[in-house]
Formats: structure tokens, sequence, C-alpha cells
């Protein structure tokens, strides 16, 4: 029986272990013409050699394929050559294109080292296959260029810079640094990157200085939740103030209380609002800077940009002397972004979906016990499944053509097909994905 199910080669003897099969093979098809000067029909047995390649395992055992490889001497020009094996061998990995296919598609799920331990071959060589993998990949991947780009990071060992499709609720790359080098070299070789009109990040200058030398048309937003959490931090400050001139056991209640305070107003409970007018009574600072952030949210909630800038400069006015050190870094911010702060009342969408998929790379990264960056990059993006795509414009067409078919004497236009357009990794399906446990 042939266990190889290859059809290029022959069986001559098996040999099993515990932990291995080692598989003796020869080709059982003979050159046809020389490679070097293409004489055909004119070929000799030279000489010949064994070659051990790995091939894919059977039964949960290692496979050894030992090919017993023919060398021919040409009789018009004189010169050598070894058989090709290059339709079922890999000549580089030196195992089968098979193996190799699924070492690729293993090493976007599982680590090297337990891909080494199976199929035989070295970590390093699981390693390099990865590699030309990944960039094979990066070749020929290309998503679509989103007409509403999100722009964000990610600490893992340093930050990394995450691009999203804010419309399509989709991951477009992680990049392995946040500079500015990096973020405008991938929007300069996106596609047709005129057609993004609006850009949201947060207060991060790289981003601003890259999205300004690449795409001077398109209109820069600031999150809205990278200002708001500032005024929260402002509080936080004046709340530490306070604690170092309290009893210990004070001291421990501002601590346990502190959420109270970052909460907002209507979303305190009875006994939130007790805890809350029980300090706030006793540190009169303490309830100027509570509603001083609350009345800094409430400006989010106008209608329009000039309502919200007016209300800004009001708020700004009633900061007491004692609490504008707090609150300079807020105040600062709104002066140096003023323009992309403000843009959000006339385009109010924020990166909400960008944050979401923060939160799933850092689950994957700990589902897999510790990706490299580059490992953890592919296993979001190159994976079958979670890529969102949207059909072709004339997918209608294609439907006609089945009318035709029903319906011959209705002429119809002839048929065409497109490929899908891929739109990024979808947040919805990588959710689900990793619901059902995997990684």
């Amino acid at each position: 029986m042939d266990i190889l199910n290859l059809s290029k080669f022959n069986i001559l003897s098996i040999d099993e272990n515990e932990f291995d099969f080692l598989i003796q093979v020869m080709a059982n098809s003979l050159p046809l013409t020389c490679p070097h000067c293409g004489c055909a029909a004119n070929l000799y047995k030279h000489d010949s050699r064994e070659q051990i390649c790995m091939d894919l395992p059977i039964h949960g055992k290692r496979v050894e394929l030992l090919i017993k490889r023919q060398r021919y001497r040409c009789r018009d020009c004189n010169r050598t050559f070894w058989e090709h094996l290059h339709h079922t061998i890999d000549e580089k990995r030196n195992c089968t294109k098979r193996l190799l296919c699924y070492i690729e598609k293993q090493s976007l799920k599982r680590t090297f080292v337990s891909i080494s331990e199976e199929v035989g071959l070295h970590e390093k060589t699981i390693r390099n296959i990865f590699r030309d993998y990944i960039k094979r990949l990066k070749e020929t991947f290309r998503f679509e260029t989103p007409n509403w780009l999100g722009i964000d990071e990610i600490h893992m060992i340093k930050p990394r810079c995450v691009l999203t499709n804010i419309a399509e609720r989709t991951l477009l790359d992680i990049l392995p640094n946040r500079n500015k080098e990096s973020v405008a070299g991938y929007l300069s070789r996106l596609p047709n990157r005129g057609q993004i009109q609006y850009v949201t990040m947060d207060m991060w200058q790289p981003y601003k200085d890259a999205v300004r030398s690449v795409l001077p048309k398109a209109l820069i937003i600031v999150d809205k939740f990278h200002v708001v959490r500032m005024a929260n931090q402002a509080l936080e400050t004046i709340r530490k103030q306070h604690r170092e001139g309290l009893s210990p056991k004070e001291r421990r209640g501002l601590m346990n209380d502190r959420f109270i305070l970052l909460k907002r107003h209507n979303e305190l409970t009875e006994m939130d609002k007790i805890t809350l007018d029980l300090w706030t009574n006793n540190h009169p600072s303490l309830s100027i800077a509570y509603n001083l952030k609350e009345s800094f949210f409430d400006i989010w909630n106008s209608g329009s940009r000039q309502k919200a800038y007016l209300e800004y400069c009001d708020w700004k006015a009633k900061i007491p002397d004692e609490l504008l050190m707090a609150f300079e870094p807020l105040t600062k911010a709104m002066d140096n972004w003023e323009e992309e702060i403000f843009s959000y009342f006339d385009h109010p969408v924020t990166n909400a979906y960008t944050e979401s998929m923060n939160c799933l790379i850092r689950l994957i990264n700990r589902l897999g016990r510790g990706y490299s960056f580059e490992a953890l990059r592919a296993e979001i993006l190159f994976t079958d499944g979670p890529e969102k795509k949207r059909k072709p414009k004339n997918q209608r067409r294609i439907d006609t053509c089945v009318l035709e078919e029903n319906f011959p004497k209705i002429k119809m236009p002839p048929c065409e097909t497109e490929e899908p357009i891929l739109l990024g990794v979808d947040i919805s399906a990588l959710i689900e994905r990793l619901e059902k446990g995997v990684s």
C-alpha cells in the first residue's frame, strides 16, 4: 500500500520505530531532455546518491524520505545533471512541498518549537520558513485603503502603531513602532491614499507630522476619549495632593473611593452620592475639581463646534488659581491641538473600535504565551477567517448570467468575475474566533 500518496515516487522499503518512519523511495519517471543542451533521448545513467528529505508526519510519527537520486550524462554535450525533483521537493528547505505548506499554515497558530518537534526540522528552519511566508504574504495581501483611518498604539514590549478602517471596523496593520518614519512609510505605500479623507488619532505629534507629510488634504480629528480622560487625570492629581494631609484611615478611604470621583454624576448610585458629598463637603477644592471635570465632559455634548468652543472658554476661565497646575496638561493640550480637537464636533467619530482591537491584540498575545511581534502580527492579519470582504461591484451581473441561462432569449451583457475586496481583519469575527477558544 502506498502510504505516502506521492505519485512521482515509488516506495522501495519502509522502516518504522517508536518515533519515525524511514521510507526509501526513488523517482518513477526518467528525464526527457538534457537541461543544458535540450537534446532528448540521448541520456544515460552516470551515478546515484541517497538524499534524506522530511515529509508530512504519518500516524503521529515523523517521516524521513530516503531518496535514491539518479545522476545522468548527456551524450551530446557530455555534461551531467541530477534528476529534478522540484515537482515534489523544496530543495532550499530539504522537505516536501506539502510539508512546507503545512508548516507555513501551522506557524501562524503554533510555536516554532512544537512544529519542529512534530515534523523533524530544526527550529531555525521553521522560523526561516515562517519569515519567507510572511514576506510573501506582505507582497500579495493588501487591504483596501479606507476613507476614515484610525491610528492608535498598543504597548507590547514597546509601543506599536495600530491602524484601522473605522468605517468598516477592521484592522489594517500593526507597525513595529510608532515613529514618524514608520507611519509615513506605511501611508505612502497605500494604494489610492488620496481617498483617505479623515484620520482619527490621539495627541501624538509624530502621527500628526506623518499624516501632514503624506496626506496633506486629510482632516485630522483627535479622539475625544484621549482628551476627556485628561480631566480625570487632573482630578486624580488633586485627590493625591489631598491625601498627603490626611490621617492613615482617611487616606485609605479616599483611595478606595477614588473610582466614585471618576464616575460621571448620572452614573452614581445613591450610596456613591452620599460618599461623594462626604468628601466634597470636607474638601472644597476637591468639590471644585469634580465639578470642573463634570462640566468639561458636558462640553462634548454640544451640538456645534462654535458652541463647544465658547463653552470651553467659559470652563477654562472658571479654573481657580490653586488648581491651575493640576489642569495645566489638559489646557495646554487643548491649546496645542485646538483645530484637531474641535474638528470632532464637525465629524463626531471616535477611535473606539481601534481601542477595542487593542484589547483583542493583548488577549491574543496572552493566549500565544509570548509571541514575537512578527508572529503576533501574522497571527492576527494573515490567519484565514477573520478578514472582512466586500463583494465586487459587478456581483449583480453574475446573478444576471444565471437568469440568462434560464431564459436564453433575454440578451444580457457578458459576465465578469472579480475577486472580493479585502477590507481588513473584522473585529467581530476575531471576537467570535477567540470565544471559540481558537488563538
